[in-house]
């Protein structure tokens, strides 16, 4: 059942004194895009008439195709809490359309709707509950950001150790008011990083949550003088940022991950999704970890997974199984970061699960010691390999692979896959300041 309906939203808007409203949508890198217009032009937009130019939009369309239309979500409606007295602003999240009223194949939002629906075809509804970490910078006297952390804080310090404690509860307080269930907040392991957790849902809910988690950490960190960035590994020698996926599916109310009869008290079907995730694992991460910056997080000693493993209460595999049992059952994904666009890495992720459970695929018996500590002997012989070491070996495995190329559909995997070739290309020939430090003076 809807949350608003079209008369709702225009009599908020009427009530709360709206002026503005900002037609959202996600280019398929995970940027944020979006139009605004003002609160007469409301009912055009309820109507699906707003357009804009696609061509405009790296990954989108091309020139000769470049009339697009943004049909909004009347579920996605908020006021922003930071806009008040005669100004309002309130936003509404959209998908991309043809001029034909077809749905636009190179549309993230779309994507996931696409993979949602084969699941629901299944039987399956998806639930996820994502853990973003981010890192809190000082910006230097021209407003650029730095790396200067802005504490020496660790794990679940408190003030006032962790300086950024207050911007962190101005966040959660925002969120809040956006109808976000927060259930944590804590500083984290390296200085000047931090999580904030909120509650599970639907899988698109989530997505869309995460885009929005993303830009009010932004917004209030600025009000707070301080840069947030989601960059996977903004800072050499310590942990990197994720952003642990935990998914469900459900079968009408019942968690189709939990059975009171089977091994740890998993399904079936909860064994071959696992399965699916791990089969698939290489092809995912050029989607859940799509920078070249992303796999300098992905190195053993900082807490991120690196090989392809599975286990209980475990950290070292890519995928552990949390101790919650009953409705709480879920298949925790440790390998994906911040940077990723929570919608093509959920329509991936989802599209391995269900593939392991169309192909029974059951996963190898699991790894219930550190990996880290094991030799590279032990690993080969427990047949645990290892996640793609870069992007550019992320991109090979994405394009040996049909099931997630499916997922992605034609237009997001050709456009992906060329800009990230093209991102990788670049990084190649660049002269960093390593090496700079250690060959200038002795060669």
């Amino acid at each position: 059942m809807s949350r608003y309906t079209r008369e709702d939203i225009k009599r908020i808007c009427q009530e709360e004194k709206v002026k503005f409203i900002r037609l959202q949508f996600t280019d398929i890198f995970g940027t944020m895009k979006n139009v605004a217009i003002t609160v007469q032009q409301l009912d055009k937009a309820l109507n699906n008439q707003m357009m804009f130019d696609g061509s405009s939009i790296e990954g989108f369309v091309r020139i000769e195709e470049s009339d697009m239309y943004l049909y909004p979500d009347p579920d996605s409606f908020v006021i922003f809490p930071w806009s008040s007295g005669q100004g309002k602003v309130a936003r509404l999240i959209c998908d991309v359309y043809n001029a034909d009223g077809t749905p636009f194949e190179g549309c993230p939002r779309n994507t996931l709707k696409r993979v949602l629906k084969e699941a629901e075809d299944m039987g399956y509804r998806m639930c996820v509950g994502p853990e973003a970490e981010f890192f809190l910078f000082h910006m230097d006297e021209d407003g650029k950001p730095t790396t200067n952390t802005h504490d020496n804080a660790g794990y679940f310090d408190l003030g006032p150790v962790d300086l950024g404690e207050s911007a962190r509860q101005e966040m959660c307080i925002t969120l809040e008011q956006m109808g976000f269930e927060i259930e944590a907040s804590h500083h984290e392991l390296a200085p000047g990083q931090h999580e904030i957790d909120f509650k599970y849902d639907d899988a698109l809910a989530t997505a869309d949550n995460v885009m929005t988690f993303k830009m009010v950490v932004r917004i209030v960190a600025q009000r707070h003088g301080l840069h947030a960035t989601f960059m996977p590994k903004p800072v050499y020698g310590i942990a990197g940022s994720g952003m642990h996926l935990n998914q469900s599916l459900f079968c009408g109310e019942d968690n189709a991950f939990y059975d009171p009869n089977g091994e740890l008290e998993l399904s079936d079907v909860a064994m071959y999704y696992v399965g699916g995730l791990m089969e698939h694992a290489p092809a995912i991460t050029a989607v859940t970890n799509p920078l070249v910056n992303s796999y300098k997080r992905l190195v053993s000693g900082y807490e991120a997974p690196v090989y392809i493993a599975w286990s209980g209460q475990n950290r070292s595999p890519l995928i552990r199984i949390p101790a919650n049992r009953g409705v709480g059952t879920r298949v925790e994904l440790r390998s994906p970061d911040p940077a990723c666009n929570p919608y093509l890495a959920l329509a991936v992720t989802l599209k391995a699960g269900l593939e392991g459970i169309k192909k029974r695929i059951l996963p190898p018996d699991p790894v219930n010691c550190n990996i880290y500590d094991m030799t590279e002997q032990e690993r080969l012989d427990g047949h645990i390999p290892r996640l793609p070491s870069n992007l550019a070996n992320a991109i090979r495995a994405l394009e040996a692979d049909r099931v997630i190329q499916e997922a992605l559909g034609q237009h997001i995997y050709n456009r992906y896959v060329e800009a990230k070739k093209i991102e990788w290309d670049e990084y190649k020939v660049q002269v960093t300041p390593w090496e700079l430090k250690r060959y200038i003076s002795k060669f």
